[in-house]
């Protein structure tokens, strides 16, 4: 059996980073170094079935099946990951814990099976980890001491105007956050909404 572990440090507290890593707004600013996953339906409770949603690509429709499967706020976050067709059913886990002043954040993705399990893991591991290295940093440095988004400016900012998530059936288009205003004249830069919780 194939598995991905990754541990990586963060200069920020663990309520920081849990927010990061777990409101569906944040995740596609960090996502977005690798394909892009945005979660539809995601909450961080027991039983929540969502769905990871991605560009296509060829052999893959860009959707990932999940369910939550235990949470721990702001320590643990496990959750199923089904691919395209029903194929093998893995476990994500993320668990998050003090460390030297931040947080210690440990990635594992569990269960891959075969030949194609050893492939898909080192594909996955590789994107898995520049999100954690490349991605997720920048919009930590964005976010206030509490987890709340800083407004306007920095590399929030400069990811939105980067990013763009898929739905199935888009043709590519992109699908504007909710959470999120564009300005819309050039060369202003995008600007948190006002019902940000």
């Amino acid at each position: 059996m194939s598995e991905i572990h990754i541990v990586r440090d963060y200069p920020h507290p663990p309520a920081k980073v849990w927010r990061a890593v777990t409101d569906p707004a944040l995740v596609p600013l960090w996502t977005a170094t690798g394909a892009g996953g945005r979660p539809e339906g995601f909450a961080p409770v027991v039983g929540t079935k969502f769905r990871f949603l991605a560009k296509p690509k060829p052999g893959w429709s860009g959707v990932v099946d999940c369910e939550v499967l235990e949470v721990n706020e702001p320590s643990l976050l496990r959750y199923s990951w089904t691919g395209d067709e029903g194929g093998d059913v893995t476990e994500v886990v993320y668990r998050l814990e003090p460390h030297a002043g931040g947080t210690r954040f440990t990635y594992d993705h569990t269960g891959f099976t075969g030949v194609g399990g050893v492939f898909m893991a080192k594909l996955l591991g590789h994107v898995r980890r520049k999100m954690l290295r490349v991605g997720l940093p920048p919009v930590l440095d964005d976010l206030g001491e509490d987890g709340s988004p800083r407004l306007c400016g920095g590399a929030l900012s400069s990811a939105l105007r980067r990013i763009r998530t898929y739905a199935p059936g888009s043709g590519g288009h992109s699908v504007p956050s909710s959470n999120v205003l564009t300005c819309a004249n050039a060369g202003l830069r995008p600007c948190w909404a006002a019902g940000w919780p």
